[in-house]
């Protein structure tokens, strides 16, 4: 316990810049609501002589009668200094009794239990919460005090407290981890409860040892309690008379107005620095609410605009009746569960004219209600339907603060105060409005980021096909996921597009660089692939049209490209790459994984490269992974670890494909977070089977086409499939008349492949493309595509090197 002789140090410093250190032993009593000791330490039982066992359960008054105060106005006391100590509260004894909700100190004469005289300094701290414990009791002995001091040294005057601003005190938390050493019979949690209590205004800590400290309240270095007392009555009377303050009071009142105005700023700038701490929007919202409970306030009702928790824009004109208020976050010191049921977070509702509520969001100022009476607690009550918020609220002292940004109310803080606390005032109402202030700004920052990201992350979805899960002959699984170091658009992109004969083309690719202008440069490449591949045009001959393009919109940017063929009815891959990573093929019959050999190619507009197309045999079952560098770049690593890394968890056994890309999304994962954007396709190459697959030939004559119905009935019959035999009899007879119509040479070609869909198509030497024309009542042309386009599902025609192909899909139904 730190102990000097300078009775003019400044308010909460130190005394005496060379005054002695002492060890003095605490007894630390704690005591529960019921008025029964609940814990007494070992100092305890030293100082008054009662045993552990024998104080566990027992009134407090029974083990701490206070007999009187120590002789303060005595001159010649031996307890001069310390009987001169002057708390901030009455007597030990209204500490005890419970009629104190404040942190009290000062000095006692207790009865000890042989009937002697125990001289003692004290600390309570009222402890408001869920738990069973009311009063936290410090106290040490006046004799070891006085026996600590010698020669010159022991004419101490006063005990300063060192105050934690000018020591090394490191903390609530930290004081939360050591006060089970001191209470040994407490949990880490309760302990953390009771300092936050403890520390709610702020107090200092008193340094009783050279490695241990308690917190206590402060000695401001006043005149005794009685003469201080004497004065604040005064003050209070020429104050609310509205007299001018007498000469000898000034002093008493800038002292008091100092300490206020220091714990608000104190406070206030501790708040300041535990918000704010990201950008994420439901992250500020939390630490906004806790920030103020429990020392400034006991409950925390967080509401904000519906506009703001949705992401949108900066919520246009002034609130309403009819605005919708969130509750997005409410903390409190109560019970846990009390509050939960009856107004619980993420509950939206409007507030009506009559409440202080609207009167905050409308008038932009802080509303103050010192006690919520029955009756405003009545028509506060009255917008929650079927449930009672009176007990909750009436008798509470209520203080609404405005959350805003830039003028506009964002939202508001409903602060509500125990009955047995002290009622907000005007310095609370400044402080509030300071609080929102701060608070508002951080959550218009985060609500900023929080649309920026929103917008980013539409225009990325927007961008970024939707490919069903299931194609002719294959399965695909795809993963997206944004950079999160430079930004959340990015140019990585993957697709996949039907082609003619059942086929499917896989593409992923990568344009280099971040932001609008990547993403951008990529919407126009992947609608050019999509484009390019209707057209059914060669891997190579693709990615050197699209290199041509690049080229032509500039060259500003650069992309890398791997574009693949599958054809599950011969059960080949067709494959392209202009300069990216190379893709993984799993073979489903040993479980192997590798990457697959392909000329590298130069990226997409650098021009001038030829490109290649390999042309690989595939079986049933085998999967064919692609993606972007950002998911094999691994920081401090070669690119060869990353790819190593994904054959190895490419080949891993997975219940599903979505399984499959989350177990290399998770062997691949970056910590800390990811530079680059990625993309992942996975395609199980399931391959259509020879019995699924049925082709003819005809000759160019009319009656070819009643021989084609003919052949689609008794296929369709032997697939068991009557249901669209006559909707297929239908489309054939019109693409074949067509075909036979116009081929020069001939023979007519006609396939029908069984899969989710029934697939039908005919071929012919004819380069032109059918189109859809308007037929009058008297052509006698244009109505079969007609027909077609009303009966199937899909229909498109492409070029090949030998003619045409038109094809359209019919609806199977499900087996």
């Amino acid at each position: 316990m730190r102990h000097g002789t300078d009775r003019e140090a400044p308010p909460g410093q130190p005394a005496g810049g060379a005054a002695p250190v002492g060890r003095v032993p605490l007894a630390v009593v704690v005591v529960d609501r019921e008025g029964l000791v609940s814990h007494w330490s070992t100092g305890a039982r030293r100082l008054f002589g009662t045993a552990k066992e024998s104080a566990i359960g027992r009134p407090v008054g029974d083990l701490l009668p206070v007999s009187g105060a120590l002789p303060a106005d005595q001159e010649d006391s031996p307890y001069g200094p310390y009987g001169a100590y002057d708390g901030l509260g009455p007597d030990l004894g209204a500490s005890l009794d419970g009629g104190l909700s404040y942190p009290a100190a000062g000095s006692a004469r207790l009865t000890g239990p042989d009937g002697g005289r125990v001289d003692v300094l004290w600390w309570a701290y009222p402890l408001v919460g869920p738990g069973a414990e009311r009063l936290l009791v410090l106290a040490a002995d006046a004799d070891a005090l006085r026996r600590q001091g010698t020669g010159e040294d022991a004419a101490v005057e006063r005990i300063a407290p060192a105050f934690a601003l000018h020591t090394d005190f490191p903390g609530a938390d930290e004081l939360a981890r050591r006060l089970p050493e001191i209470l040994p019979s407490m949990s880490v949690g309760e302990s953390a409860r009771i300092v936050g209590q403890v520390l709610e205004l702020g107090y200092p800590v008193l340094e009783f040892s050279q490695n241990d400290r308690v917190p206590v309240t402060p000695d401001w270095g006043v005149p005794r309690r009685a003469e201080r007392k004497a004065r604040r009555e005064r003050l209070v009377r020429a104050t609310a008379a509205g007299e001018p303050v007498p000469d000898e009071l000034r002093d008493e009142a800038e002292d008091l107005e100092y300490a206020a105005v220091r714990e608000r700023l104190e406070f206030l700038n501790e708040v300041s620095g535990r918000i704010g701490t990201s950008l994420d929007l439901a992250r500020t919202i939390v630490e906004v609410s806790r920030a103020v409970v429990p020392r400034f306030t006991d409950v925390a009702g967080t509401y904000l605009r519906e506009q703001v928790v949705a992401g949108e824009g900066f919520p246009d004109g002034a609130p309403d009746t009819t605005t919708m208020w969130h509750r997005v976050a409410l903390e409190h010191t109560d019970e846990p569960g009390r509050w939960d049921d009856v107004v619980p977070v993420g509950e939206a509702m409007p507030f009506p004219a009559h409440t202080p509520f609207f009167q905050c969001m409308t008038t932009g100022e802080p509303v103050l209600v010192p006690r919520i009476s029955e009756q405003l607690g009545h028509a506060i009550a009255s917008q929650f339907e079927k449930r009672d918020i009176r007990p909750l609220i009436t008798g509470r002292s209520m203080l609404v603060v405005p959350l805003k940004a830039r003028t506009v109310v964002l939202g508001f803080m409903v602060l509500l105060r125990h009955p047995e606390r002290a009622e907000f005032n005007d310095m609370d109402r400044v402080t509030g409005a300071e609080l929102a202030a701060r608070a508002g700004l951080v959550l218009d920052n985060a609500r900023m980021y929080t649309f920026q990201e929103s917008v980013a992350e539409t225009l990325q979805d927007s961008m970024l096909p939707h490919i069903p899960p299931r194609m002719a002959g294959c399965d695909i699984a795809t993963r997206y996921l944004p950079g999160t170091l430079l930004g959340r658009v990015g140019g990585d992109w993957f697709d996949s597009v039907k082609l003619p004969g059942a086929r499917t083309a896989f593409v992923v690719g990568d344009v280099m660089g971040h932001g609008l202008n990547s993403a951008a440069m990529m919407g126009q490449l992947r609608t050019a692939v999509q484009t390019m591949a209707a057209l059914d045009l060669p891997p190579a001959q693709l990615l050197r049209n699209l290199d041509d393009l690049a080229q032509r919109l500039g060259d500003t940017y650069l992309a890398t490209c791997l574009y693949a063929v599958y054809d599950p009815i011969a059960s080949e891959l067709h494959l392209a790459n202009a300069g990216h990573i190379p893709p993984v093929l799993v073979r489903a019959g040993d479980g192997r994984s590798d990457l697959l050999d392909l000329p590298t190619g130069a990226p997409i507009g650098v021009g001038g490269v030829p490109f290649e197309t390999v042309r690989m045999r595939v079986e049933p079952g085998d999967r064919l992974v692609m993606c972007t560098d950002g998911l094999v770049e691994m920081r401090g690593e070669d690119i060869g670890v990353g790819l190593a890394t994904l054959c190895e968890s490419a080949a891993h056994p997975a219940a599903s494909m979505d399984d499959a890309c989350d177990t290399i999304i998770r062997a691949l994962g970056t910590p800390g977070g990811r530079k680059d954007d990625v993309a992942l396709l996975m395609a199980r190459l399931s391959g259509i089977e020879p019995g699924d697959v049925a082709e003819w030939r005809f000759r160019l004559d009319p009656a070819e086409v009643g021989r084609a119905r003919a052949v689609v009935r008794e296929q369709l019959h032997e697939w068991a499939l009557s249901g669209p035999a006559a909707t297929a009899e239908l489309v054939v007879g019109e693409l074949v008349t067509n075909a036979v119509r116009h081929s020069h040479r001939g023979p007519v070609g006609l396939r029908l492949v069984r899969g989710e869909t029934l697939l039908c198509e005919v071929d012919d030497d004819d380069h032109d493309l059918p189109t859809l024309l308007s037929a009058g009542p008297l052509d006698e042309a244009g109505r079969g595509l007609r027909v077609v386009s009303a009966l199937a599902r899909e229909w498109g025609a492409s070029r090949t090197k030998a003619g045409k192909t038109v094809w359209c899909e019919l609806t199977l139904p499900r087996r």
